[in-house]
């Protein structure tokens, strides 16, 4: 059976699903994203889904087609419509359809996509043995707090991350790690000290980053919001990434430099046991 998508206000079939090819994410990626995990059937971190998205749409000037309560509706006919019990949904909101022109057009027809995948974050391979990363430098643009769907520079580090036989990458910006390519980076220090960027234009603001953040808090796992480099990473006890699908997946090697001994470590463990207690009980 073919997946249930949304367009434009209409369930349909995936092959069924499409756009004009004058449509503005297609022709500048002029557009706006969000990935929302789904357990048991249901959003996880929904709150601090849709805060984001209210901020990406304000900051690129943008409305917002559906209501709140519209947006959460159509997410969770997707997850009915798709019977999907664990994986994502990403829906995708553009500026709209018009003439090909730079300048943003006024009262052009906006549109909104959405659609499930099927993923076992909750029992992935990565999240017990770990993953190795690279390291490559951060050539993106400067308003990486924006979910867009220019995303050109994270596929090519995801590509040389693959052509390099890593699960991922770490992007890196005068010395100083931002984050993977579709994930926030952390470390652990000595004394279980949990280190990771703070929040500005050059990083996004992870919703599962921030769930752990919270979770470190209540675990009395100090936090330290701070710039690292990528010595100071490969010298750590523990590193690991975060983001919607994949939660919290240790990182054993950076560069080829094992870390913790190549195994994921306790602090990592902990913060990913908490948060799939979290949510389950929500």
């Amino acid at each position: 059976m073919s997946r249930i998508a949304y367009v434009n206000g209409d369930y349909v079939r995936e092959e069924e699903a499409k756009i004009s090819i004058f449509d503005r994410a297609f022709l500048f990626a002029d557009a706006i994203y969000e990935v929302t995990a789904v357990l048991d059937g249901k959003l996880l971190d929904y709150e601090s889904h849709l805060e984001r998205l209210h901020r990406s749409l304000r900051e690129l000037g943008m409305t917002q087609p559906l209501s709140d309560a519209e947006l959460k509706e159509m997410q969770e006919q997707l997850i009915a419509r798709n019977s999907l019990n664990e994986g994502s949904v990403y829906i995708q909101i553009t500026r709209g359809v018009a003439a090909r022109n730079f300048a943003y057009p006024e009262n052009a027809g906006q549109t909104i996509v959405g659609f499930t995948l099927v993923e076992d974050f909750s029992g992935s391979p990565e999240a017990k043995k770990g993953i190795a990363i690279i390291t490559i430098p951060d050539i993106r643009w400067q308003r990486r707090d924006i979910k867009t769907t220019g995303l050109l520079a994270q596929a090519m580090g995801k590509q040389a991350a693959a052509e390099a036989g890593a699960g991922d990458a770490w992007m890196v910006e005068q010395g100083y790690v931002t984050e993977g390519t579709a994930s926030n980076a952390f470390i652990v220090l000595e004394g279980n000290r949990l280190v990771t960027r703070p929040l500005s234009n050059s990083i996004l603001s992870g919703t599962t980053r921030r769930a752990i953040l919270k979770l470190a808090e209540s675990g009395e796992i100090s936090i330290e919001q701070r710039r690292f480099t990528v010595d100071e990473a490969k010298s750590a006890s523990e590193a690991f990434l975060t983001s919607a699908t994949h939660i919290a997946i240790p990182v054993v090697e950076i560069d080829g430099v094992m870390i913790g001994g190549g195994q994921p470590g306790p602090v990592t463990r902990k913060l990913r046991d908490m948060y799939f207690a979290m949510a389950r009980k929500a």
